[in-house]
């Protein structure tokens, strides 16, 4: 599970993409509750956006902002049912996290070693998320959170290494360009379908 990423400072990457500006971001660094750079769609106004969000979906029913410590990372085969992620999910509340690299820990030496990950072009990565809106209750405040999907990994070159030799192996699912507007305008459906190994382009160990 991916518990820290570099949130993107590639701002020509995004213009090329997404035809947007990139937000700046206060932190390179992004753990549970920072916050993050992402694309999203609003299907409501049909707009798609880019904006700071907090990496750890907050549903509209949570006490306070700490529950996104929990929600940082949603299972693919279970997001449409668990009720943190349900309402996310079945709204097409789909986005892309903006990452340069994210970060596992491997234990082939034995111990735990920080490993970062990214594209094998060194280019950024956009990572398959939801999104969610959140109402923070003294002040009234609309905060954007996001939870990142993960997928099983053990036919992965590079995420089946991470982690402890019997744990289960999972990845986040870095998506290929050409698949960008396809996630963003997919049905639950078709989202599904997406969150895939081939979906993923080359990784590397940076």
């Amino acid at each position: 599970m991916c518990v820290q990423y570099l949130t993107t400072v590639n701002t020509d990457w995004v213009k090329t993409h997404f035809d947007l500006d990139l937000p700046a971001s206060p932190a390179h660094d992004v753990f549970p509750t920072y916050p993050g750079a992402i694309v999203l769609k609003s299907h409501n106004i049909g707009r798609t956006a880019t904006g700071l969000a907090r990496f750890g979906l907050l549903p509209s029913w949570a006490k306070e902002e700490t529950f996104g410590r929990k929600t940082y990372n949603a299972r693919a085969e279970t997001v449409a049912e668990k009720p943190s992620y349900k309402n996310a999910w079945t709204k097409r509340h789909y986005a892309l996290a903006l990452a340069d690299a994210f970060y596992e820990p491997c234990y082939e030496s034995g111990k735990a070693v920080r490993t970062a990950i990214k594209q094998a072009n060194n280019e950024p990565m956009a990572i398959a998320s939801i999104w969610d809106t959140w109402t923070e209750p003294e002040t009234g405040e609309l905060i954007v959170s996001f939870s990142m999907l993960t997928i099983e990994a053990n036919n992965h070159p590079v995420m089946n290494r991470m982690h402890k030799p019997e744990d289960e192996k999972r990845t986040v699912v870095p998506l290929r360009p050409v698949l960008f507007n396809a996630w963003l305008n997919a049905t639950p459906e078709e989202a599904q379908a997406l969150l895939q190994l081939e979906s993923i382009p080359e990784l590397v160990i940076a």
